[in-house]
């Protein structure tokens, strides 16, 4: 059966619609709360939200689906994703509910859901549980929320753990924070202010409805300012559940997940920490950074799009670390997931050791023009057959053979095809990018 709720990253959508209704939500709850008990008696689970205004009701919905079936639950409130993971596994959470959409703006918002072990719920699970929520739809339900009330301590406890990575102190390095007005606001600051840090945090008063809204790390602009004009070491912008990490040298230049995980790449290494001298990425990291590490007897293993079949990989594999160009990075050895403010803590520690800053210690990494187009669509069955569309394809992979990729793929959480153009040269990189998306849009009419 195909999956009508759950997409690759848990469910998504506006809230207060279908899927994010009310009725849906609370048997989410009733769900997820039947699930918990099948697998551990007085079964407890950890919620937390983003700072989306939707967050609390969402919670309550959930909370009350929950106690219908006898389960308990401890509510974190504003947290980051990998915040409720770490909470999950450290806490002997049968499972962890985080109430996010991410990067979306405010009115989506979304459900995501973590295992006993702080990893994402296998396929099977969700599959489960998405049956018995569409049959409680069909059998009709009346939604009851319960009120909840922010446990305190477990903010702390996340806390605790980020500060217990690292022995290094920032003692006066000025850094300036992009909070995004999302859920690192509070937590972002307070880590980097106990380990010594000048810091300047910049949209960090969310109001419910400013979440991401021209700011965070999908929107660069205001961090580079920020950096350039306080004179900053460093600067580094998080999403709006936290969950990844972009980040701006002193001079403005902005510095990927592909630099990141070079960075990373190369002093796990030299530490005798990279497992197999491995480095997992996906399909959409530039070739430049395959280049360089091949160079430095790395290997790059790519995966498809999403952290997901990253950490697939890298557990079978054993590899210590993955990551996305878009900021996702994963320290197997201190998580089961992306973290974007661990990952600020990794990349500053890995600076401030070099000596360098992010310019410095990125600077041989040569980047391939690569330029990414999506397309709105309406059905993505067949697409990439017809004719048309296959034709720009084919003749874009047999000019850039060797030279460059063409990743032609879909959005797992919108309607939209992403097509992806890299190569030597910028002017072939335009031009077929431009051929393949207009394909698609005339094939999408």
């Amino acid at each position: 059966m195909a999956k009508q709720l759950f997409g690759t990253d848990g469910i998504r959508g506006v809230a207060g619609e279908y899927p994010l209704d009310p009725l849906t939500i609370y048997a989410f709850g009733i769900a997820l709360g039947e699930d918990a008990v099948a697998h551990q008696a007085n079964p407890e689970i950890v919620i937390g939200t983003d700072t989306r205004e939707s967050g609390p009701w969402i919670a309550e919905l959930v909370a009350g689906g929950l106690a219908s079936r006898g389960v308990r639950v401890r509510y974190a409130g504003v947290i980051t994703t990998p915040g409720v993971a770490y909470l999950t596994r450290a806490g002997d959470f049968v499972a962890g509910a985080m109430i996010s959409a991410s990067h979306n703006p405010y009115q989506d918002n979304g459900l995501k859901l973590f295992g006993h072990s702080g990893f994402k719920l296998p396929d099977e699970e969700e599959d489960t549980i998405e049956r018995e929520i569409l049959r409680l739809r069909e059998q009709g339900v009346t939604p009851a929320p319960v009120p909840l009330q922010v446990d305190e301590a477990l903010d702390r406890q996340y806390l605790g753990f980020l500060l217990s990575t690292t022995a290094m102190r920032f003692d006066g390095v000025k850094m300036v924070l992009d909070c995004g007005n999302g859920a690192s606001f509070r937590l972002g600051p307070d880590l980097f202010g106990r380990l010594g840090a000048e810091v300047i945090a910049i949209n960090a008063e969310p109001n419910g409805r400013n979440i991401n809204l021209g700011c965070g790390a999908m929107h660069l602009g205001p961090l580079q300012r920020a950096v350039v004009e306080h004179g900053s070491e460093y600067g580094v912008a998080f999403d709006g559940d936290a969950d990844r990490a972009i980040f701006v040298a002193r001079s403005g230049k902005v510095v990927d997940g592909d630099a990141v995980m070079m960075a990373a790449a190369r002093a796990l290494k030299a530490a005798g920490r990279l497992h197999g001298d491995t480095l997992v990425s996906t399909v959409m990291s530039n070739l430049g950074l395959e280049k360089v590490l091949e160079r430095d007897g790395i290997r790059m293993v790519r995966t498809a799009v999403g952290d997901k079949y990253v950490l697939e990989e890298m557990l079978r594999l054993g590899a210590a670390l993955g990551g996305e160009q878009s900021g996702h990075v994963i320290f197997r050895d201190y998580a089961t997931t992306g973290d974007g403010l661990l990952t600020a803590l990794r990349v500053f520690e890995i600076a401030g050791r070099a000596g360098a800053g992010l310019d410095e210690l990125t600077e041989d990494l040569r980047v391939y023009p690569q330029k990414l187009v999506n397309v709105r669509i309406r059905e993505k069955q067949g697409l990439l057959e017809l004719p048309a569309v296959a034709e720009e394809i084919r003749n874009a992979e047999s000019s850039l053979a060797g030279t460059g990729r063409v990743l032609v793929r879909f959005s797992g959480t919108e309607p939209l095809a992403r097509v992806m153009v890299e190569a030597e040269d910028a002017g072939q990189v335009e031009h077929f990018v431009n051929r393949i998306a207009d394909a698609i849009r005339n094939a999408a009419v």
